[in-house]
């Protein structure tokens, strides 16, 4: 369960890249040949036996450019000028790409994102976990633009002018970009984010407003609006009537998720529907969800694909979150438990059940970074094991997995370092065998790689 995702710039992804930093940096442009993409979508060179991880850089390619970063055992540079495009190079669609973090992949073919994401995790298998699949699933894609159903975007006032951005951070900076508009944004999101910012820039409370999150559902889009002040009666009908000009529902927050309320009392729940399984699922508009709606469906259908249910089984759901697969598995299972450590969603999950007449589908609050070997849930023989844990993996969790001795694993995966990492403990250690592993394309057009994998007993 990828609980953040791509959306703001990190700087690369590089180990120790803001740890250990020489103060000078040489302002002379350098030539050099592009030899591969590094895990992050930077392109990699080596300059005087030093490898060098360069921003706009393709595979085959020889660029021109400027070092941002000297470090012990590598630098970091962005590009200046393509002197030689790779075959692979496309012009990005968004005007904005050169400056904008919300993509950083745009100017690499769809198709070359999604061998790239292929190569990485099976190179994050092997180097980092000593292991291979033994089949390599098909990868699957989807739409490739206005996908994104939920990302937070940041707010800034321009100085010393009644003028405010909103939009992802700057790719080399944590300023906001200034954004005409975003093509991966769902609903035509992105072509509203100008009157987005001249709402906040209308509103008395503009100023205390540092981000707004949209969250979209099958039939209805929120936008959240974070504030440190709350909203007048002004504010609030001037929200009330941007909402309700574009059909969006409106809520404020003022602290944690707990505080999120919309300012129509009587707006619905958002959801989406799985169709294939007959599920739908509401959710609050700061849940967690997965971004692209399209993907999520199909990567459920993989998900049971693998964990192939006949009807009889009983299946454990770590990292449940509102249910998403865990629903979607009750259809076809015998019992379904699922296991969450946020008690919000865990609520939420059971009422989604109820609301789908799954009663044999039950959830569970549990620290399954810290794991109670004596939790309740743990007392039960599971058939299949389901995990979706964040980027940080499952490390913790995995001694009790094994405990249990399910003749199946399932796992998905939003990070391929910490899937290679566990892989190695289920393989090497708990007598497992990687049957198979492949990508989705969750997130188009950035780097970041959501898998799934089949673990059975050897």
């Amino acid at each position: 369960m990828n609980r953040t995702g791509p959306g703001r710039a990190s700087g690369g992804g590089v180990p120790g890249a803001s740890r250990v930093r020489h103060r000078r940096v040489a302002p002379e442009p350098v030539v050099a040949e592009v030899e591969r993409l590094a895990g992050d979508g930077r392109g990699v060179a080596r300059v005087g036996g030093k490898t060098v991880f360069v921003d706009g850089a393709l595979p085959g390619e020889t660029v021109r450019f400027v070092y941002c970063a000297r470090h012990r055992n590598f630098d970091e540079a962005r590009t200046l000028e393509v002197i030689r495009a790779g075959p692979e190079r496309v012009a990005p669609r968004c005007p904005h790409f050169d400056v904008c973090g919300g993509c950083n992949l745009q100017h690499l073919s769809p198709q070359a994102q999604l061998r790239h994401k292929q190569d990485h995790l099976l190179e994050s298998l092997r180097r980092t976990g000593g292991v291979e699949p033994a089949e390599v699933f098909e990868p699957l894609r989807g739409p490739e633009w206005g996908y994104r159903h939920k990302a937070q975007i940041g707010v800034s006032h321009v100085a010393g002018k009644a003028r405010v951005r909103v939009g992802f951070r700057e790719r080399h900076s944590s300023k906001v970009a200034d954004l005409a508009g975003c093509e991966v944004l769902a609903r035509g999101l992105g072509a509203r984010l100008p009157e987005l910012a001249a709402l906040i820039a209308s509103l008395e409370i503009g100023r205390r407003i540092p981000r707004v999150e949209i969250a979209a559902g099958d039939t209805e889009t929120a936008l959240v609006f974070r504030h440190l002040a709350p909203p007048g009666e002004g504010d609030r009908a001037r929200l009330l009537a941007f909402g309700a000009e574009h059909g969006l529902r409106i809520f404020v927050q003022s602290g944690g998720a707990d505080t999120v309320r919309p300012l129509d009392e009587g707006a619905s729940r958002l959801h989406y529907r799985l169709p294939e399984q007959d599920v739908e699922i509401a959710f609050a508009p700061t849940d967690f969800i997965q971004v692209n709606a399209v993907m999520n469906r199909r990567l459920v259908t993989r998900v049971l694909e693998l964990l192939a249910l006949s009807g009889g089984e009983r299946v454990l759901d770590l990292f449940c979150g509102l249910g998403n697969f865990t629903l979607a598995a009750a259809r076809h299972a015998a019992e379904v438990t699922g296991v969450e450590g946020l008690p919000g969603l865990v609520e939420r999950a059971r009422a989604n059940a109820r609301a789908n007449g799954l009663d044999h589908a039950r959830f569970h609050v549990a620290d399954l970074t810290a794991p109670d070997p004596r939790a309740p849930w743990l007392a039960a023989d599971y058939d299949r094991v389901l995990l979706d844990p964040p980027r940080s993996g499952a490390r913790e969790v995995l001694p009790l997995i094994g405990r249990l001795g399910a003749p199946s694993i399932v796992y998905v995966s939003c990070h391929p370092a910490t899937l290679a990492r566990d892989a190695a403990v289920l393989v090497h250690e708990m007598g497992y065998r990687l049957t198979g592993a492949g990508v989705l394309d969750m997130f188009p057009h950035t780097a970041h790689v959501e898998s799934a994998a089949l673990f059975e007993c050897a």
